[in-house]
């Protein structure tokens, strides 16, 4: 195959990420072998508006769709998609996608359920297509560094990992602050990224135990020159602590209601050292730690020509860019092996989903049996709203 026809299934926010850091960027970079030809959103002016946006590059117009079936009827020529869209959708369109032969890149989480997320992979496997999770993170020059420095034992075995971000956000969010949307707050949404890194970095999580909060349920929307008061059914606070698979010990701390005083500390500890994610790598016998830029010096110095190609194509660090060339490549190629396939996606919403069975049963739960689907008290309300069985 010479060329993919990719339809944009969700034209929001997220989705324009993708366009303009992602498509729009490879094409200029002059990686073109992809062509986007349709907009797919239940909102028409905002899949007229994103069209309008691509052809000012790509010289073609993607038509525009208000219904995902009607999509997959009448555009027989598309066969891959990318999928953005609220959390209780990606399993009925990736799935409705994925049986009418399309490969599919999909917004994080994968779904809004371990059970949904496992008909999504299923579906993938029994058409032998292409499932990538848009999982970008990791894919980060400073976050490869930061693998790179662990893995050359820099800190030593890690042993400790302390995760927390505080902030206060008291304004609506959308279908985002209603659970049986997204299926859960901060902690599944932004906390899909921190699980892979904490895997990414560390290795998998084996077990967790967790309590949680719904501290300040009221959020408010701009009314013309009101403030609107919405009640907010998802969390706002989460407390976890996390036992890895090497014996590591994690704490992982999301409140969303902590008002005047921000905090983001992200850290792991080894025998030897520690690396602040967002400072740098610390060393008993040296006083200045040593940056995330110096160490992303570093670790770009050692790779080889042909690595840094496959890292980081065309010189390009935007992860959003990087995750995007990697679907296409794969589609040309009809390649699975993509670094955040189904599977990998599904591990990382698993230590999410952990949390939320912890403080829901008040026990520590095995990551391993909420994949099994062994453990869903916090899960079955939102499969039966959305019939997963």
């Amino acid at each position: 195959m010479s060329e993919i026809e990719i339809a944009l299934v969700g034209c929001g926010g997220m989705m324009g990420v993708h366009v303009h850091r992602g498509f729009k960027q490879l094409w200029e970079k002059g990686f073109r072998t992809f062509k986007i030809v349709a907009c797919v959103d239940v909102n028409e002016n905002a899949a007229q508006k994103m069209a309008a946006e691509i052809a000012q590059w790509q010289n073609l117009r993607p038509k525009v769709y208000t219904d995902v079936d009607d999509f997959i009827a009448q555009e027989s020529s598309a066969n891959a998609v990318d999928i953005s869209l609220p959390h209780h959708l990606h399993h009925t369109v990736a799935i409705a996608c994925l049986k009418s032969g399309r490969h599919v890149l999909i917004e994080k989480p994968l779904a809004i359920t371990m059970r949904a997320a496992r008909k999504i992979i299923e579906a993938a496997k029994n058409k032998g297509l292409i499932l990538s999770v848009a999982e970008n993170f990791r894919r980060a020059p400073h976050q490869r560094a930061i693998k790179w420095a662990i893995k050359q034992g820099r800190i030593g075995e890690p042993k400790q990992v302390y995760w927390v971000d505080t902030f206060e956000r008291i304004w609506y969010w959308g279908w985002r602050d209603h659970l049986e949307l997204a299926g859960g707050g901060w902690t599944l949404d932004g906390g899909v990224h921190f699980a892979d890194l904490m895997r990414y970095h560390v290795g998998e999580v084996v077990e967790v135990s967790a309590q949680m909060a719904n501290f300040k349920p009221i959020r408010l929307r701009k009314v013309n020159e009101h403030k609107e008061e919405i009640n907010a059914t998802v969390e706002d606070t989460t407390q976890a602590l996390l036992k890895f698979e090497n014996g590591a010990l994690g704490v992982w701390v999301e409140a969303t209601t902590a008002p005047a005083r921000k905090s983001e500390t992200r850290i792991i500890y080894g025998t030897e050292g520690a690396i602040d994610l967002n400072t740098g790598l610390f060393l008993r016998d040296r006083e200045q730690p040593i940056s995330i830029s110096e160490l992303q010096r570093e670790f770009m110095a050692s790779l080889s020509e042909s690595e840094k190609e496959r890292l980081f194509p065309f010189g390009i660090t935007d992860d959003i860019a990087q995750e995007v060339h990697e679907f296409v490549v794969a589609c040309l190629e009809n390649d699975p092996k993509v670094e955040i396939d189904g599977d990998e996606g599904y591990r990382s919403q698993a230590v999410c989903m952990a949390i939320y069975e912890a403080a829901t049963l008040m026990q520590t739960i095995s990551v391993a049996d909420v994949m099994a689907l062994k453990v869903e008290a916090y899960q079955r309300p939102l499969n039966e709203r959305w019939q997963i069985f």
